[in-house]
Formats: structure tokens, sequence, C-alpha cells
């Protein structure tokens, strides 16, 4: 896949429009994200690196791999030009107009590497075959996600996604090994894509490393494609050693995995991802007040569940058991095995993809304390599906709508709510007729047979988000500050878990 500097015209426009826009969200709301990389631009500028994951001056430690650590350094070299102070590790919560240009622009530059991954994935079809391809690409590109959590909230969220993208697109020209080392060096800039490296691993193991005409139980070795196994093993590996080589010889790894993997945090983040712990967690207050009601038993006097109030680090409930960091992983490692086994069996692209994307399902939904912004797993691998079979739009539909209202909440500011309003039900209602004009209708046996139930679901959210927004302004009830957000995450979650049980009934049994 040579290298190409020119865009295609179509995808050229798009970029300059988006910048336009995204330039006017320079003063906007940046939530504490804009500090934690702020802080790691210091870091990284201003200290060795053997004292990156031992620095704590500010509560924003470094807890991203290596990777995003030397990115973050090669950042620095320029921000040293733009405003030296931003740079020194003592200046905490250091926001100068000149700072927050720059990281803004830092941010709107990476996005160049979503634009050429998406235009790699276009230029898989001929010309005249590109219109499903292109919707498919706009929808990524223009993702309300990456505008809330970007370009507002501040992550580089469309750079890392564009690793994926481009990941995606080798596999699909079977460039086996270019996919795997892309995976490999995505996993060593942020550890959150673990969880879709089971796909990977089954993928690669199945149609890359063994020759199944040759398997029998009598002779496996037979079955092994040695030099494939060895070309991919080594170079995973070698890129693995590139970005911890130095800390492996630091003897620094137990302090970098403790930073990476901080179990610590509870089982809910603060606010709640919709998922099946959010239902959880709302059915435990709802029980703890009826019983409080209802029951005269001094157990029930006392509100000791934090962590259905919003709060991190405690994972505790007043009438529900408690949940374990191990359930939660048997939980996911469970359901993703199950993505598994079909792809397994009869491998293609369009499994893979499907597997991909119920592995990001499964952690999403079962996983230990799930940011909302990880719905983007879903979401993105997801998206190259939605023209494959009509089929696929409603719980294509179900998921789009309630993660991206489920991103709300980051931004709590009133000057940009009709921003985040605005732009994402623009993107619903654009995409949402595109596919459906596009989408091909592969049988005329119905599968996913409560469309009209969720399309009922989905208008439900105008409701929502306004007796939300009313709430947040005018009804501060004492002991309820958080009736809110706990009404959006819990109605979201509803819509995800709908969505993974109508794509999973599609992949499984269609």
């Amino acid at each position: 896949m040579a290298l190409k500097f020119s865009l295609l015209p179509a995808l050229r426009y798009s970029v300059i429009a988006s910048i336009c826009f995204k330039l006017l969200l320079y003063p906007a709301y940046k939530s504490t994200d804009f500090e934690v990389h702020r802080n790691w631009l210091a870091i990284t500028y201003s200290k060795p690196f053997n004292e990156w994951y031992y620095e704590e001056t500010s509560e924003w430690t470094l807890d991203y791999p290596p990777l995003f650590g030397y990115f973050e350094w090669f950042l620095s070299q320029f921000a040293k030009w733009v405003d030296l102070e931003m740079l020194a590790v003592e200046n905490l919560g250091y926001s100068s107009v000149a700072t927050v240009y720059f990281q803004r622009t830092s941010v709107i530059v990476s996005e160049f590497v979503l634009t050429y991954a998406l235009q790699a994935y276009i230029q898989l079809l001929p010309e005249n075959k590109r219109q499903p391809a292109y919707a498919i690409a706009m929808s990524i590109y223009f993702s309300p996600g990456f505008v809330i959590i970007d370009n507002i909230h501040f992550q580089y969220n469309a750079m890392l996604f564009g690793i994926l993208v481009w990941s995606l697109v080798a596999m699909k020209q079977q460039r086996f090994l270019r996919g795997a080392i892309l995976f490999a060096t995505l996993l060593c800039f942020k550890h959150i894509f673990v969880y879709l490296a089971p796909a990977y691993f089954a993928y690669l193991l199945r149609i890359y490393c063994l020759d199944v005409s040759h398997f029998n139980l009598n002779s496996l070795v037979r079955a092994i494609r040695w030099k494939n196994s060895i070309c991919l093993g080594s170079s995973v590996i070698f890129v693995a050693l590139v970005a911890f080589g130095p800390f492996i010889y630091l003897g620094q790894i137990p302090q970098l995995l403790k930073r990476l993997f901080p179990f610590s945090r509870g089982l809910c983040h603060a606010y709640w991802a919709p998922n099946i712990w959010a239902l959880y967690s709302a059915s435990d207050r709802a029980l703890f007040l009826l019983f409080r009601k209802v029951l005269d038993n001094p157990v029930y006097a006392e509100d000791s569940a934090s962590l259905t109030r919003g709060l991190v680090g405690i994972s505790s409930f007043n009438v529900l058991p408690d949940i374990e960091p191990r359930t939660t992983f048997l939980l996911t490692a469970f359901y993703q095995l199950i993505a598994l086994i079909p792809m397994i069996i009869n491998p293609s692209h369009d499994k893979f993809i499907s597997a991909l994307t119920l592995c990001g399902y499964a952690s999403f939904l079962f996983g230990w304390h799930v940011h909302e912004k990880a719905i983007l797993l879903v979401i993105v691998p997801f998206s190259f599906l939605t023209l494959k079979d009509r089929r696929y739009l409603t719980p294509f539909y179900l998921l789009t709508v309630s993660g991206y209202v489920s991103l709300f909440p980051l931004i709590f500011t009133s000057p940009e709510a009709p921003i985040k309003y605005l732009y994402t039900f623009t993107w619903i209602f654009a995409f949402y007729n595109v596919f459906d004009d596009l989408a091909p209708v592969r049988t005329t046996h119905r599968v996913f047979l409560l469309d009209r139930i969720a399309h009922v679901f989905l208008l439900g959210f105008i409701p929502l988000l306004i007796f939300v927004e009313l709430y947040s302004q005018f009804a501060m009830f004492a002991g309820f500050e958080f009736l809110g957000l706990m009404m959006i995450s819990t109605y979201c979650s509803l819509g995800i878990l709908s969505s993974f049980v109508g794509f999973s009934w599609l992949y499984l049994f269609t």
C-alpha cells in the first residue's frame, strides 16, 4: 500500500470543512484531559525517560504505554517554540492561550492518520463502486465521538483509530503481517485496544499461521506454517521491544504495569459508562430506596454505596452483591470466546470484523472500570459492516445513538451544549438517511424483529434529554444530584445492550 499524499477530491473537501469547524472550537470547554496531556508533554520533555513512569508531581501521571510517551515527547519538541512554560512539570493547570492553541492544533494535525487510513479504505474498491465506502468513511471521519472526545473534551482518539483502520485495510488486502504490525503498534500507544486483541490473535492464527488442510491430531506440526508464524511472532516482538525495551532494561516493567492497570479505580467510572454494570448499579440504587421506604430495617437506614452517586474508586453496593475484577474478566472472556468460534470455524474478513466488533461489545458491556469513551471500540469496527446487509442498520442505530448520547455528560458547560446536540443529531439524521438508501436487502427474512420498537426507543431520547437538561438547571434536589446522569446512563445501556443482542443474533445465526 504505497504512501499517497494527495487526497481524493471528496475527502479533501471534507477535511477542509472539518478543520474550519474545529478551529471554531478552540475556545470551547476543555476537560481535565487537557491538563493530563499538557502534563505528559512536560514530563517527557523535562524528565529523562527513566523517570517518566515514576513522576507524580501532578495527580495526572503518565499511564499510557511508551509509544504514546514518545509521541508526547515528539510534540514537546514543537511545543517549546510556542510556550516553554507549558513544559514545566510544576506548572499545574497551566493553560495559556498559546498552550491551548498548540494542543488543539496537535489534535487536528494528528487526525490526518485517520484521513489517510480512510482514503486507503475507499481505494480498496474501483471508482464506480465507491459510494458505500465513502458513506462509511465519512460517518467515521465526522463521528460526533471524535469531536466531543478529541476536539472539545481533549484526547487523540482519531489518530489512534486511524492506526486501527489502517490495520483493518491491510487485513482486507491480505497483508496480514502489515496488519499485525500496525495493531501491535496501536497496542503500544494505548492499551485499551487489548480488548480487540483476541479477534486479531485468533484470526491471524487461523488464516495466516495454520494450514487446516494438513491438520490432524497425529500431525499438528505439519499444519503450522512455520515461516509465517516466525515472521509474525518476530515482528510483533520487535514492535514490543522498540516500545518497552528501554523500560525492560531499566527493570521498570512492574512500575509501568502498575500505571497501566490501576484496578483500584473501581467497577464503574464516574457517571457510569452505559453498560451492564450501569444497569446493575441503578438496580441496586432502586432496591435500596425501595427497601428503606418499605422495610423498617436499620440495615437500609444509611446509604453506603458511594458508587451509585458518581464517585470513582469505590465499588460497594447497598443491596446487590459487590462485583470483583475477576468476575468482569470472566464475563468478558466468555462473550469474546463465543464471538471467536464462528470466525475460527469459517474465517473471512467480514467474520473477522464481526468478531472484532463483538470483542469490543463484550469489553464495553462487561469490563472493569469502563470509560464512556470506550464505546468507539465498538462503533468504529461496526461501521464497516453497516452496508453489508440492511438488517444491520437497526443494531447500528441503537449503538451509535445510545453511544454518542452517553458522551454528552462529558461536556456539561452551557456554551457547548448546543454544539454537542446540534452536531450529534445532524450526524444521526444525515447518516440515517444515507445508510437507509445504500444498505442492500440480502434476504426477505427479518431477523431483527423489533425494528419499530427500536425506533420508538430512539425517539425516547428526545424527551429524556429535555428532562435531563431542565433537571440539571432547575431541580437539584439533595441526594439526587446524579439522577439526570443515571437516567442517561441506564437508558443508553438498554440501547447498547439491545444492539449487542441484535448484532450477536445476526452474526451467530444468519
